[in-house]
């Protein structure tokens, strides 16, 4: 059986191929570090320092094996990189004043989509930097989502799927963004429609740990349940069982909040000192 291709659309390989559909050599140059500015638009936002780190010691003994790309900027000053950017940043780290590049004539458009490429193939991407990249696409450049996927060589539901994952609240992005949940947590997530709500499922799932199977039953349980009940199926247990507890101990209001990983804010409400000095008394017993 043959080996299948990696979908490339028009991305990456796109940067060696001529005007009349051939491949072309292109030429080699070793520009100064200094003189390379990063993309703005890359949509990778964070590098491993780690891994930087150990790319720089493989470049300090071997050199920059793969050349970058890189176009002239607008103002004719120096050069923007278009593809490369942890081996320049990881030769930096390694010392190199030069590194050997490929200088390519491009429009604003197609350094974003060959960024987006260069990061996809490579799976560099997390799911947020993803859907950014896409939605960048779509609002600066116009592109539809169907060009999208041509030029990205995924499917139209992988990007229309990604593009989703931005309405999820601010809250759950950042939990996504930081990998407590994952992009097959987000979508099921995506089925609750009121903002509080959502936000208070991701707490549930990441503070008990749900498989996404399990947070989809949880999803199910909150559409089904009565309106009163479901407050109350969103919180986690644990500062539940502590607030009544307490409750009953001390004959007040208590409320456990912000509750994460085992921290959190216990509040106990009292109005007078006496009170304050009763409950004092009552906890240290």
């Amino acid at each position: 059986m043959a080996a299948k291709k990696p979908a490339l659309g028009r991305g990456l390989d796109s940067l060696f191929a001529d005007t009349t559909g051939g491949r072309t050599e292109e030429a080699t140059n070793s520009i100064a570090i200094a003189e390379i500015q990063p993309n703005k638009n890359q949509p990778r936002k964070k590098f491993d320092q780690t891994a930087l780190e150990e790319l720089a010691d493989s470049i300090k003994e071997h050199g920059v094996l793969q050349p970058l790309i890189i176009c002239p900027t607008q103002d004719g000053m120096g050069y923007q990189l278009v593809a490369g950017e942890r081996r320049w940043r990881a030769a930096k780290i390694a010392g190199l004043t030069e590194v050997p590049v490929i200088i390519k004539e491009l429009t604003e458009k197609e350094i974003a989509e060959l960024a987006l490429v260069e990061n996809l193939q490579r799976e560099d991407l997390g799911p947020v930097e993803e859907a950014f990249g896409y939605q960048s696409l779509v609002e600066k450049y116009g592109l539809t989502q169907e060009e999208i996927a041509k030029r990205v060589g995924k499917s139209r539901p992988v990007v229309t799927n990604a593009l989703r994952l931005l309405s999820l609240q601010p809250e759950v992005l950042q939990y996504l963004e930081a990998g407590e949940i994952t992009a097959g947590h987000a979508k099921v997530l995506l089925a609750l429609e009121d903002a509080q709500k959502q936000v208070r499922a991701t707490t549930v799932v990441v503070e008990q740990h749900l498989s996404v199977r399990e947070t989809e039953k949880l999803i199910k349980k909150l559409k089904t349940e009565p309106k009163t009940a479901k407050k109350e199926a969103l919180r986690p247990t644990l500062p539940q069982e502590v607030e009544i507890i307490l409750r009953e101990a001390l004959g007040t209001k208590v409320k456990v909040s912000s509750y994460k990983k085992g921290r959190g804010v216990l509040q106990v409400e009292f109005s007078s000192d006496e009170e304050l000095k009763e409950y004092a008394k009552k906890l240290s017993l």
